[in-house]
C-alpha cells in the first residue's frame, strides 16, 4: 500500500468518525473513554504531559502496553515513526536504527537506553523482555544536553512498576505458536506498613520455534528466558526516599542461522535480498547463544526547598557467548566452504561490567525560572573472545583469533534551563561535556594502545503554547557517540561521531481532546557516521568506520482520533532522507556520494483501531495493527535492497472482574522478510546471508489481577 493510499483511508477513517460521533450519546462523566487518554512523562527528567513536551516522543501507557499486546523491545519499536529494531544472529544482538542513526556491532547504542533512571550503558541491553511495566517512553533526536553520550538518535526510558502500600499483583499464563509456553507474576506490598515497600516480578518464556533448518531438519528459533526483578522502597521521612532494585536475565537462543544465498554466475548483483521468498537456513550446525546479566541500583531522593537531590547508583555484570556455523552453510551444498579450505565455526565469549554514578539537583516545578544541574561517571570493563577454526584442516587452525580486554572511564557535567519568558513562552538553554577515555590491551602479547573523545552538546528549544491544547516548539540540538578501537591487531580506531540537528515540531488536541495531531520536520548534519562491515583483506576482521558527511531530513506524524467512545483509530507516519555527503576512498568499501546510510528505510506508516466495549460484566477489546515496513537499504552500496513490507497483528482480549482472557497474532499475513541482510562486499564471504524474520504466529493468554 503506498503512502497516498494511507492518507486517504486515515483521511476517511476521521470523516466517518465525524459523523458517528455526533450520533453518539455522551458517556457519563466517570466514563472518560470519549476523551484520549492523557499521558504523564519525565522525558525531560521532570513529569509533564506528554502533549507539552517539546520533544518527538511516543509514549505508551501500562493501559496501551497491555492492550496492543507489548511483550519486548521489538513491540512498541515497531509502533514508532522513524525508528526500526531488528533482531539477528544471537539471543542478545540487534540493530536499532532511529532516525537514520544505526546501531553497530561492538559499539555504543544509537540512543541512551534508560531503565528506572539508569543508563543501560551496553548495545546488548537493547534487546529485552518488557513485564510488569508503567510506562515507555521514546525520545527521538539528539538528546545528548540531557542524557549524555550515545542519545545521537533519542532516548527511550522503560518505567517499571513502583511497589505499593496495600497487597497487590498478577499471575499470568499462556501457549502459542512454536510450543511457546510463557509465564509473568508480580507481587507487591508493605513490608512495613507506609515506611518499607517491596515488588518482585518475573517472566519465563520457553518456545521450541517454528523456523526448520531444512539441512538438519531441526528448529533454529528456539528461545529459553528467565528474569525477575526486586524492589525495596524505603519511604524514611517527607523529604528522603531510598529504592533498590535487581533485576537478573538468563536467556538462552539461537546462533548464526542465518539464511546462506549462493550466488551464481548468473544471478545479478541487483538482485540481493529482493523478493527472496521460502528459503530456510541449512547450516550443518545448530548454533546456540546464551546471555546472562544482572543488575543493581540504588536511587535516593532529597527533597529540599529549592529542589531535589537524586543519587543514582548502578552496577551491571553480563556475559555473551555463542557457538555455530562460520559459512552458514553446509560442506553439500557449498562444498569447500567460504574460503575453499573446508568447513569453518565460529565462537564469541563477552563479558562486560559497568559501575556508574549520577548526581544531580532539580529545581522546584512552580518557578519561572526551573533548572537542572548534575554530573556522571561510567567505567565499562570489556573482554572479547573471538575465534574461527577452519574444521577441515590438520589442527583446526584459527583464521580469526581475537583476544582484547577494554577498559573505558566517561565523565559528564550537565546542566538545563528552563525560563518562561512571558505567559506562554518558554526558552530552554542546555548543554553536556562528555569525556571518554578508552585503552585496549592485547591479551596475546601484552600491547597497549589509549586514546580519548571528548564534546560538548549544546541544545536551545523555544516552545510557545497557544493555548491549553496546542504547543509549538523550535529546537536547535546536538549529539554524541564516542569512538574507539577496532579488534587487536587493526591499527586504525574508529572516530567519534557528532549529530547537529535543526527541528521544529507542533502538538494539538482538538474537537475536545477527542483528536490528536502532532508533527515534527528535522533536518540533521551528521559527522564521523558509525558503521561497520567485514574486511576481507583483514582475514575477515569486524570493522567500525566512519563516513565523513552524512545529510539526514525527515518527518513525523501522528495522528489519534476517537470514533465514538471507546473506538479509537490511529495513524503514524515516518518519512525519512538520508544521503551519503562525503567519505574516505580509502575504506575500501562501495559506497557513492548520493547514497543512502545502511539500513535507512525511506517511510514507514502505522495504523490500526482499538474498540472497546461493555456487555453485563464482561469488558471486550479488540485490537487491529498493520505496519509498513518501505524499501529497506542495507549497506553504502545501495544495491541490497529489501522489497516493502506489511505486518498485520491483531489482539482481542475479554475481562471479567479480576480475570483477563487474550488471543493475540502477529505478521498474520505471514510475510517471509529479512531483519538482517549482508552482500558479499560487506560480509567477507563470496556469498550473501539473511536472518530471517519470525513468521505468522499465535499466543493465548490467561490473566489474573488480585
Amino acid at each position: 500500500m503506498t503512502l497516498k493510499k494511507w492518507f486517504s483511508l486515515t483521511i476517511g477513517l476521521l470523516i466517518v468518525g465525524t459523523s458517528s460521533y455526533a450520533d453518539s450519546p455522551p458517556s457519563n462523566a466517570a466514563d472518560r473513554d470519549d476523551k484520549l487518554e492523557e499521558i504523564v512523562v519525565t522525558a525531560q527528567r521532570r513529569e509533564e504531559k506528554l502533549q507539552e513536551v517539546p520533544v518527538s516522543v511516543t509514549a505508551f501507557s501500562e493501559k496501551a502496553i497491555r492492550d496492543a499486546g507489548i511483550r519486548n523491545t521489538a513491540d512498541f519499536m515497531a509502533m514508532t515513526p522513524n525508528v526500526n529494531f531488528d533482531e539477528s544472529f544471537t539471543v542478545g544482538n540487534s540493530f536499532l536504527t532511529i532516525r537514520g542513526i544505526q546501531q553497530v556491532n561492538n559499539a555504543d547504542p544509537p540512543v541512551a537506553f534508560v531503565v528506572d533512571g539508569v543508563p543501560e550503558g551496553n548495545q546488548k541491553q537493547l534487546k529485552m523482555d518488557l513485564y510488569d511495566v508503567e510506562r515507555i517512553e521514546v525520545l527521538e533526536g539528539p538528546q545528548g544536553a540531557l542524557y549524555g553520550r550515545n542519545a545521537i538518535g533519542g532516548a527511550i526510558n522503560i518505567i517499571t512498576k513502583q511497589p505499593t502500600n496495600d497487597f497487590s499483583g498478577f499471575v499470568q499464563a499462556g501457549g502459542g505458536s512454536g510450543n511457546l509456553k510463557e509465564g509473568e507474576f508480580a507481587l507487591s506490598g508493605p513490608i512495613v506498613k507506609d515506611k518499607l515497600l517491596f515488588r518482585v516480578s518475573g517472566d519465563y518464556t520457553d518456545k521450541d520455534g517454528q523456523i526448520t533448518n531444512t539441512f538438519l531438519n531441526e528448529k533454529t528459533d528456539f528461545y529459553r528466558g528467565k528474569d525477575i526483578r526486586a524492589k525495596l522502597l524505603w519511604l524514611a521521612t517527607d523529604a528522603f526516599t531510598a529504592d533498590f532494585r535487581y533485576a537478573h536475565t538468563d536467556n538462552n537462543g539461537p546462533c548464526c542461522a542465518d539464511v546462506a544465498l549462493p550466488l551464481s554466475a548468473s544471478t545479478p548483483a541487483n538482485q540481493y535480498g529482493a523478493n527472496l521468498f521460502g528459503i530456510a537456513p541449512h547450516e550443518d550446525i545448530i548454533g546456540k547463544s546464551q546471555l546472562k546479566s544482572d543488575d543493581a541500583t540504588l536511587k535516593a531522593d532529597w527533597k529540599l526547598d529549592p529542589g531535589t537531590l537524586t543519587s543514582i547508583s548502578g552496577y551491571t555484570k553480563f556475559r555473551e557467548t555463542y557457538y555455530g556455523n562460520f559459512g552458514f552453510c553446509n560442506a553439500v551444498q557449498c562444498p569447500g566452504g567460504p574460503f575453499g579450505i573446508g568447513e569453518l565455526d565460529q565462537s564469541q565469549d563477552l563479558q562486560v561490567k559497568l559501575l556508574s554514578q549520577e548526581l544531580r539537583f532539580t529545581s522546584r516545578d512552580d518557578q519561572p525560572f526551573r533548572y537542572i544541574v548534575g554530573a556522571y561517571y561510567l567505567q565499562t570493563h570489556r573482554d572479547l573472545l573471538t575465534l574461527a577454526h577452519a574444521l577441515d584442516l590438520p589442527g583446526d587452525p584459527a583464521i580469526v583469533n581475537n583476544d582484547e580486554h577494554n577498559l573505558n572511564d566517561a565523565y559528564s557535567v550537565f546542566a538545563k534551563t528552563d525560563w518562561d519568558v512571558a505567559e506562554k513562552t518558554t526558552f530552554s538553554l542546555s548543554g553536556r561535556y562528555d569525556h571518554d577515555k578508552r585503552n585496549q590491551t592485547n591479551a596475546a602479547n601484552g600491547d597497549e594502545r589509549s586514546d580519548e573523545f571528548s564534546s560538548w552538546q549544546p541544545a536551545a528549544t523555544l516552545t510557545q503554547k497557544f493555548d491549553a491544547n496546542q504547543v509549538a516548539y523550535l529546537t536547535a540540538s546536538t549529539g554524541f557517540r564516542s569512538g574507539g578501537f577496532n579488534g587487536v591487531g587493526q591499527l586504525a580506531p574508529f572516530q567519534k561521531e557528532l549529530l547537529r540537528n535543526f527541528e521544529v515540531g507542533y502538538k494539538s488536541t482538538w474537537l475536545d481532546q477527542r483528536l490528536l495531531f502532532n508533527v515534527a520536520a528535522f533536518t540533521s548534519r551528521d559527522t564521523g557516521f558509525q558503521f561497520f562491515y567485514i574486511d576481507i583483506n583483514a582475514g575477515g576482521a569486524q570493522v567500525i568506520a566512519n563516513l565523513d558527511s552524512v545529510q539526514i531530513s525527515g518527518t513525523e506524524i501522528q495522528t489519534q482520533y476517537i470514533l465514538t467512545p471507546g473506538w479509537t483509530v490511529y495513524a503514524n507516519i515516518g518519512v525519512l532522507d538520508t544521503r551519503i555527503r562525503s567519505f574516505a576512498a580509502s575504506l575500501g568499501v562501495p559506497a557513492e556520494v548520493g547514497n543512502k546510510t545502511p539500513r535507512t528505510v525511506p517511510e514507514k506508516v502505522n495504523i490500526g483501531t482499538q474498540k472497546e466495549w461493555t456487555l453485563q460484566d464482561f469488558k471486550t477489546t479488540l485490537r487491529v495493527d498493520l505496519e509498513q515496513q518501505g524499501k529497506k537499504y542495507w549497506d553504502t552500496q545501495n544495491i541490497a535492497v529489501m522489497h516493502a513490507v506489511n505486518l498485520l497483528s491483531a489482539r482481542a482480549s475479554v475481562k471479567y472482574g479480576q480475570w483477563e482472557a487474550a488471543f493475540s497474532g502477529r505478521n498474520l499475513l505471514n510475510k517471509y522478510y529479512y531483519e538482517d541482510f549482508n552482500a558479499p562486499a560487506f560480509s567477507g564471504i563470496p556469498w550473501a546471508f539473511g536472518w530471517r524474520a519470525q513468521p505468522r504466529n499465535y499466543e493465548a493468554t490467561l490473566r489474573y489481577d488480585f
